[in-house]
C-alpha cells in the first residue's frame, strides 16, 4: 500500500486514518530517491502491531467504520516479504517478470496461467487455510437449494478457465452450445434469451428453458446520473429560480424511456443517490423522490411534462425563454468524444430538452480536455457514474459532500455541490454504525439533495446473468470477488448435456450422398445397356 513502486490510489486516503502510514510511505519514498533497495522489514508503522503469526493490529485516528470494507479489498491482501524482495530484483523486472503478472497470495486459488489476451487458469491453491462452506444463510437460501454443500471444504471447483472471445456471437453460440458455464446478455442476443411476460416482468425465452438454462438479476450498486455544475451561472447557484429549472430538466429526462430504448429494460431509475441494497435505501412510497415523482394507484409515476412546464415558469424561462430578455434558453451538455453509437443518445437527450422547448448543445471534445473542463468547473452538464466500492451509504453520499468537490480539492464531488446542512449530516454518519438513528440522517440528507437537484439521478442499472443447470451454488452479488470458491459443476450433467447439443448433424451428408447417387445413376444405367448391347 505503501510502496512507491504501487502508486496506490487510496494511500491518502488511508493515510488520513491509519496512524503513521503517512510518515511510512514517506520513508519508503527517500529510501527510492536515495537509489536503497526497499525492504519493506526495515522500518515498522506506528500504528501497525504484529499479534501472532495471522494476526496484526491497526490503530486508526478517529472512527473508520468503513475500514473493514477495505480490509477486504486487494489493497490489503497479504503478500509474503519473500515474494516482494524477490520480484524487487532489477533483473527480474527489466524482463517484467514482476508480481503483476505472477502474484503470491492466500486465496483459495492460484494464478497458473496469465494470458489476458486468451486465456487464464486458475488451480486450487494447495496451501490454502481451512475454509467451509456455511452451514446457515438467508431464509431463502434453503428452499433455493444453497445449502446442500454445507460444511464441505472450500474451494470445490478444482480449476478455473478464463478464455477471451473476442466476438461476442462466437462467445454466445458456444455457450448455447455448452462450452462455457455462464454468459450475459449482450443486446444482439437479448431477444433470443429474454421474453416480456404479460406482467411486464422479464422471463426467459422458450429456447432458453428448453436447455434448461437459469436466469439470475440483480440491481447493480451503481448509479449512472445527469450532473450540473453548481458553479455554472445557469444551471447552478442555490436560489429557487435554479432549483426549480434542475428539478424542470429532472422531470422532462425520461430515465424509464430510456432504459427500456438503451439498455434493453435493464435498469431502474434512481429516486436518490443510493441503490438498491445500500443502507438508507428505502423503496416504494417512501423512497420516492417528490420532486420529481408522485406514488399514484400503487406505484411510482414520473410526473407530467406540464409540471416542469409550470417549475421551468417559476424559474423564470416561460416556454424555454428568459423572461427578461425573451432569448431562448440554450444549454450545454459537455461529453469526451465518442463514437458513432453515442449519436443516437445525444439525439434522444436533445428531444428530452425540446420538450421544454430548451436547446441542447453538445460540446465534444477529447477525454482530456473533458477531464480538464471538469478539474477547473468549465463544463455546464455532464453525465457521470459511481460504482461502489464498498455497501456503505457513505461510498455515494461522499459524491456530494462539499469539501470534496471537483474544482475545489478534485475529489468525486463532480457537480461541486456544497451544502452546509448536508455537509454537517454526512460528517456524522459517516462515522456511525447502521443504526436507526444513522437511517434517519440518511433520509434527511436525500431529502436536502433531492429539493437542491445537483443531479438528474438517472438510473441504477440491473445485470441479468445466464446460467446452465450444472451450475450449482449460484447467488449474484456485485459487490463480492470471492464467489467462485463456493462454485460447484456437474460435470457429468454437462458432459451428457454437450454430447446432445452437439451431435453431428448427418442428413445434410445423406441428402448429399443421395442426390449424388441420383445423379449418377441413369449414367451408369446407360453405360450397362451399351455394355450389354456390345456383349450380344
Amino acid at each position: 500500500l505503501a510502496h512507491p513502486e504501487t502508486h496506490s490510489p487510496i494511500l491518502g486516503l488511508m493515510g488520513d486514518y491509519i496512524v503513521g502510514l503517512t510518515d511510512y510511505a514517506e520513508q519508503l519514498r527517500q529510501f527510492k530517491q536515495q537509489g536503497q533497495a526497499i525492504d519493506l522489514r526495515s522500518t515498522e508503522i506506528e500504528g501497525v502491531t504484529i499479534v501472532d503469526r495471522y494476526t496484526y493490529q491497526i490503530k486508526v485516528l478517529g472512527k473508520y467504520p468503513q475500514l473493514r470494507y477495505w480490509l477486504a479489498m486487494p489493497f490489503f491482501a497479504p503478500i509474503p516479504w519473500e515474494a516482494d524482495v524477490f520480484y524487487g530484483q532489477p533483473g527480474l523486472i527489466k524482463k517484467n517478470i514482476t508480481m503483476d503478472w505472477f502474484p503470491v497470495g492466500t486465496g483459495p486459488y492460484q494464478l497458473t496461467e496469465n494470458n489476458p489476451n486468451s486465456r487464464m487458469v486458475l488451480e486450487k491453491n494447495p496451501n490454502y487455510h481451512d475454509d467451509y462452506y456455511p452451514r446457515e444463510g438467508e431464509a431463502s437460501d434453503l428452499k433455493d437449494g444453497l445449502l446442500k454443500d454445507a460444511g464441505k471444504t472450500l474451494p470445490i471447483i478444482d480449476k478455473v478457465v478464463f478464455t477471451l472471445e473476442k466476438e461476442n456471437t462466437s462467445y454466445w453460440n458456444k455457450f448455447l452450445q455448452g462450452y462455457y458455464d455462464i454468459s450475459g446478455i449482450s443486446s444482439d442476443s437479448f431477444d433470443q434469451a429474454i421474453q416480456m411476460a404479460g406482467s411486464g416482468e422479464f422471463g426467459l425465452s422458450d429456447a432458453m428453458k428448453q436447455k434448461g438454462i437459469e436466469l439470475r438479476t440483480t440491481i447493480g450498486t451503481s448509479t449512472f446520473y445527469i450532473g450540473f455544475n453548481m458553479q455554472d451561472p445557469v444551471v447552478g447557484g442555490y436560489s429557487e429560480q435554479a432549483k426549480y429549472l434542475r428539478q424542470a430538466l429532472s422531470i422532462a429526462i425520461d430515465y424509464e424511456e430510456f432504459i427500456s430504448i438503451f439498455s434493453n429494460g435493464r435498469g431502474i431509475a434512481a429516486q436518490g443517490p443510493i441503490p438498491p441494497g445500500i443502507f438508507g435505501y428505502e423503496k416504494g412510497q417512501q423512497g420516492i423522490n417528490q420532486y420529481i415523482y408522485n406514488w399514484d394507484s400503487g406505484a411510482v409515476k414520473r410526473k407530467s411534462i406540464a409540471d416542469a412546464q409550470e417549475l421551468l415558469k417559476k424559474a423564470g424561462y416561460p416556454a424555454g425563454r428568459d423572461k427578461q430578455s425573451g432569448e431562448p434558453l440554450i444549454l450545454y451538455f459537455d461529453v469526451p468524444a465518442s463514437g458513432p453509437d453515442a449519436k443516437s443518445q445525444f439525439d434522444w437527450f436533445r428531444k428530452q430538452f425540446q420538450k421544454l422547448g430548451i436547446q441542447l448543445v453538445i460540446r465534444s471534445t477529447d477525454y482530456n480536455r473533458f477531464q480538464d473542463k471538469m478539474h477547473n468547473g468549465h463544463a455546464q452538464i455532464f453525465q457521470w457514474g459511481w460504482n461502489a466500492d464498498y455497501p456503505d451509504p457513505e461510498n455515494f453520499l461522499f459524491l456530494l459532500y462539499g469539501p470534496n468537490g471537483k474544482v475545489a480539492s478534485g475529489g468525486e464531488n463532480a457537480a461541486n455541490y456544497q451544502n452546509t446542512e448536508f455537509d454537517r449530516w454526512f460528517e456524522q454518519m459517516r462515522v456511525m454504525s447502521d443504526t436507526p438513528e444513522r437511517k434517519h440522517i440518511i433520509k434527511k440528507m436525500v431529502e436536502i439533495v433531492t429539493d437542491d437537484s445537483p443531479w438528474i439521478w438517472g438510473y441504477h442499472p440491473k445485470q441479468f446473468s445466464l446460467f446452465h443447470a450444472w451450475n450449482k451454488n449460484v447467488k449474484p452479488n456485485l459487490m463480492a470477488n470471492n464467489t467462485i470458491k463456493y462454485r460447484r459443476i456437474d460435470p457429468q450433467l454437462r458432459n451428457e448435456l454437450q454430447q446432445q447439443w452437439n451431435k453431428p448433424v448427418l442428413w445434410p451428408l445423406w441428402m448429399l450422398v443421395s442426390v449424388f447417387i441420383l445423379l449418377l445413376l441413369p449414367a451408369w444405367l446407360m453405360y450397362q445397356r451399351k455394355k450389354h448391347t456390345k456383349v450380344t
